[in-house]
């Protein structure tokens, strides 16, 4: 059996004393592996109706881009650069820049929409430090994101500017013990 919760939409007419205002979570890690951990996360949150996207800027090779997501259960939408090719290196070509720019344009627009409650931004440090999103475009979308929308952005060294508008910073490192 599946339990199914009722989500209320923007235009609702429920007013709340204080409205809640959405987070910015930062999950840093000085390797690439713990994106499980966010994906959990992620799962858990749209299993209980509310709507996630889940935006992978660095991850192809499987012909998805914005206009083709996956779809998780009900609430959850996920898309990858329409990329033939995982992207490692801050070289890459004009069709590639092309379908990076047009992911961040997507996933801006639809957070300006409010069509989702979360939004999963996937090794956006590693976009930005590699030069492909610029680091003042991702503050400004910060600031203008509607208010109760909620942001995990992932990946290793973080700029100190994401970390300094975080509102929780969660650093997942190895342990040494076996």
């Amino acid at each position: 059996m599946v339990a199914q919760l009722e989500s209320f939409s923007t235009n609702s007419t429920i007013s709340l004393p204080n409205p809640v205002e959405g987070l910015v979570q930062v999950f840093t890690s000085s390797h690439r592996n713990f994106f499980t951990t966010v994906m959990a996360q992620a799962l858990r949150i749209a299993g209980q109706g509310t709507s996630v996207l889940v935006v992978q800027f660095l991850k192809g090779g499987i012909g998805q881009g914005q206009d083709k997501p996956i779809q998780l259960g009900q609430n959850l939408d996920w898309i990858r650069c329409d990329l033939p090719r995982c992207i490692d290196t801050p070289q890459l070509d004009e069709a590639e820049n092309q379908a990076l720019q047009k992911l961040w344009q997507h996933t801006q627009n639809v957070v300006y929409e409010g069509k989702y409650s979360l939004v999963v931004l996937d090794e956006l440090s590693l976009a930005i430090n590699f030069g492909l999103i610029p680091e003042a475009d991702v503050l400004a979308f910060l600031a203008k994101r509607p208010p109760h929308i909620d942001i995990i952005l992932t990946g290793p060294e973080m700029p100190k500017s994401l970390l300094d508008v975080a509102d929780q910073i969660t650093e997942i490192r190895r342990s040494d013990r076996p």
